[in-house]
């Protein structure tokens, strides 16, 4: 007798074939691995701009004081640091806040989105994670759906809390319904380059490069602002060319103009569309642009572990130094401006004399060269900290398996971040030196340089911190981040509310003299050259004992 099997039985088809299966799971996933980066960054971001709005009514006590802040606006230059320019003929606290804090707010919002991106999507894929993950039950778009929604999401909650904080602190004219538009201004911003991201991580297999364009794109688009807004006061055509421009075109607290949103609406669905066809082009782990074939043989310069760390920091070196000189060259051509203004505004003067020294132009400067040193800390901190993620990645453990030691590979890093941050601070002191001597009709460019020098002492010894941390605690580098935000934000806030000067102490950048208004003298400068030099040394014999992280 013969028997017959049965036919298989029709089964539905596998999740894997659904392109956005598994997507919720990767949300969840994400959101857990971005427990930390995500308070983070939203927290810091709403505690600036909630502390400087809620700063604005103890600065500038009545309309005459808002006036004179808003005749300086009218300088060209200022306007393409900040904005448009648009209610400065009735200069109400709402239309400070969109005038002068929207385009920094922008900065900040895009970056968050960008590096979260780029982290969820390319750099998963070219860690190998990605194709760990897409061998489950997941869709082909899972990944990035799950990238975009918890980065877009985090974009949107940014701007609700800075909705609810901003309107919620009572000053004239910052109603809830306006300050509801400003957080959804600063919310699509994020999501604009949310999508910028993913779909520059579809081009590269780097995410280094992948993060690079994006944050170019970025560049670009804050340039194309600046332009239009140095042309004509509300804005010129370049600044419709924009994402940043079309949220300050809303002119929120003035007008509240909510179409203008709907245009990076438009770009956010246009880009993801996209993104998510480009996905579909390439392979898994793969970009659209394929690299290029290395030389047969390096070349000499890649023979020493120095060549190798300036070959993959002289791109950041590059575009930090330029960014901090034309933002030195800008601020220094206000300083024949700034004695009408302090005639005008009457808490002026008590701020400028915290800084200290007779001249009100000098003390001008000096708080300029302050924030300058801190955002050169920020470069010293990454470049100091890229041995941090050679070694987690494993690309430093077939370095240091030849002959080169360890001091040497991070010792070279180390010099590039010494070495880096003495070259912008000089350049930002001769950029600012150019503009204010032309304005004023003296010789300030020898001045300027050596006040701007004097910052680097204050950032070597961010340099060490990173580097103690990595090479005692390499799990604990990141806070060193502590160090820089308390500096930013004390520095921004401790003359405004005319804080002790023991809250300044405690920040390296408080020991630094504020010239050119005051004498530089050079004893706290040797006593932070040294401290920096043992938290160098601490790091670099912590490195050489430990043990290595290996994958």
């Amino acid at each position: 007798m013969t028997t017959t099997a049965p036919a298989p039985a029709r089964t539905a088809a596998p999740a894997r074939g659904r392109t956005l299966a598994g997507t919720g799971a990767l949300v969840r996933f994400n959101l857990r691995r971005d427990r930390v980066w995500l308070p983070v960054w939203i927290g810091a971001i709403t505690l600036f701009t909630v502390g400087s709005v809620a700063s604005l009514q103890d600065i500038y006590l009545d309309a005459g004081d808002r006036q004179a802040r808003a005749d300086l606006m009218l300088n060209p230059g200022l306007r393409a640091v900040s904005g448009p320019g648009y209610g400065l003929d009735d200069y109400t606290f709402g239309a400070m806040i969109a005038h002068e804090y929207l385009s920094w707010v922008a900065i900040f919002v895009a970056l968050m989105s960008i590096l979260l991106t780029v982290r969820h999507t390319r750099a998963e894929e070219e860690t190998g994670r990605a194709e760990l993950v897409r061998a489950a039950v997941v869709g082909r778009y899972a990944p990035l759906t799950a990238a975009v929604v918890v980065v877009g999401g985090a974009s949107i909650a940014l701007g609700a809390l800075l909705a609810l904080s901003v309107g919620s602190l009572g000053l004239e004219s910052v109603t809830q319904e306006s300050s509801l538009l400003f957080g959804a201004a600063v919310a699509v911003i994020g999501l604009v380059f949310t999508a910028v991201a993913a779909v520059t991580a579809q081009v590269y297999e780097s995410a280094r490069a992948a993060g690079g364009l994006a944050g170019a794109i970025f560049g670009l688009a804050f340039v194309l602002r600046a332009a239009g807004d140095m042309s004509e006061i509300g804005g010129g055509f370049l600044s419709w060319l924009s994402p940043v421009g079309w949220s300050q075109q809303t002119r929120v607290y003035v007008a509240d103009r909510w179409w203008p949103l709907a245009l990076s609406v438009a770009l956010t669905v246009i880009l993801l569309g996209v993104a998510y066809r480009l996905s579909t082009r390439r392979d898994l782990g793969a970009g659209l642009v394929q690299s290029r074939p290395g030389a047969p043989t390096g070349s000499a310069l890649l023979s020493s572990p120095l060549g190798l760390a300036w070959r993959l920091h002289r791109t950041s070196v590059l575009w930090w130094t330029a960014a901090l000189a034309l933002f030195a060259f800008a601020y220094g051509g206000l300083a024949g401006e700034v004695e009408s203004f302090i005639e005008d505004f009457s808490a002026a003067e008590d701020i400028m004399s915290y800084v200290g020294g007779d001249s009100v132009i000098h003390a001008f400067l000096a708080t300029i060269l302050s924030l300058v040193g801190t955002l050169t800390a920020v470069f010293a901190v990454l470049t100091v900290l890229r041995p941090r993620s050679e070694e987690t990645s494993g690309r430093a453990e077939p370095v240091l398996a030849t002959a080169t030691s360890r001091t040497s590979w991070l010792g070279s890093h180390l010099l590039i971040a010494l070495a880096g941050s003495v070259v912008i601070l000089a350049l930002a002191g001769l950029g600012m030196g150019v503009t204010a001597s032309s304005t004023l009709g003296e010789n300030l460019i020898p001045d300027l340089i050596g006040a701007a020098l004097a910052y680097a002492p204050a950032v070597w010894v961010t340099i060490g911190l990173g580097v103690a941390l990595f090479g005692l605690v390499p799990r604990a580098t990141l806070l060193v981040w502590i160090v820089i935000a308390y500096a930013g934000l004390i520095g921004s806030f401790a003359a405004i509310l005319q804080l002790p000067e023991w809250t300044l102490d405690l920040s390296p950048f408080g020991h630094v003299p504020a010239a050119p208004a005051v004498d530089l003298t050079w004893p706290p400068l040797v006593i932070l050259t040294a401290i920096a030099a043992a938290l160098i040394a601490a790091g670099l014999y912590g490195f050489r004992q430990r043990d290595l992280e290996t994958k």
